[in-house]
């Protein structure tokens, strides 16, 4: 691991109480750190103020609206972006976290502030969008995990700090998943756009219907 983002408010009445401990734990392994601030309806300006009071952040980690509740407007979120921008930017990069449909389908303004961080589980690295994006949440399971488009963590910490921008995307390392109980090959494939075929034919695998628990499968597109 080279980073992690620690949730720190939602709306104007929610503080994590594992934050300060959570971020403390990373920082002492040398992790890049950032917090984020998960939006509500209501008063963008209000949240923007919570969020950068309460969150136990320093100079040089990233800040990010979480947007995913249907009912903050792109026009919210872009209000609340440009307000933590206002009151942080010169020591914080601010940025954007939202799925798939949220970038896609609800966003008018294609506003993500410093960054865009994309949840799309896909192979890592491969967000099926055009946007530039700098973080990739490429699976949930057995936890959130992201990709960054950095060479390394060195590089990671440099564009947080403000010394240089983010570097072009590195390609995507070659992905692989280890099969867990329920598991099938289809829907494995599904999961990643590919297809049964291309699976079975990068594993060796000669009935697509026998997959076993602990089995490590290598991805291909």
């Amino acid at each position: 691991m080279d980073f992690v983002f620690v949730k720190a408010t939602e709306g104007t009445s929610y503080i994590n109480p594992r934050m300060t401990a959570q971020a403390a734990h990373a920082r002492r392994n040398g992790l890049v750190v950032g917090f984020y601030h998960f939006l509500r309806p209501g008063d963008m300006r209000a949240q923007a103020r919570y969020f950068v009071d309460k969150a136990c952040s320093v100079e040089g980690d990233p800040l990010f609206a979480d947007w995913e509740d249907s009912g903050v407007s792109c026009a919210q979120k872009d209000a609340f972006l440009a307000e933590v921008k206002r009151l942080r930017g010169a020591t914080h990069r601010v940025g954007l976290y939202c799925n798939l449909d949220y970038w896609k389908n609800r966003d008018t303004a294609s506003a993500a502030g410093d960054a865009l961080w994309i949840a799309d589980y896909v192979t890592a690295g491969r967000p099926r969008i055009k946007t530039k994006w700098t973080f990739h949440q490429y699976t949930d399971r057995p936890l959130d995990t992201n990709l960054g488009a950095f060479d390394d963590r060195s590089a990671l910490r440099a564009w947080a700090t403000g010394t240089t921008a983010p570097p072009s995307h590195p390609s995507p390392p070659a992905a692989t998943y280890t099969v867990r109980s329920g598991d099938t090959l289809s829907g494995i494939a599904a999961r990643y756009g590919t297809t049964v075929a291309k699976l079975t034919a990068a594993n060796d695998i000669s009935n697509p219907n026998r997959i076993y628990t602990g089995q490590t499968i290598k991805i291909v597109k």
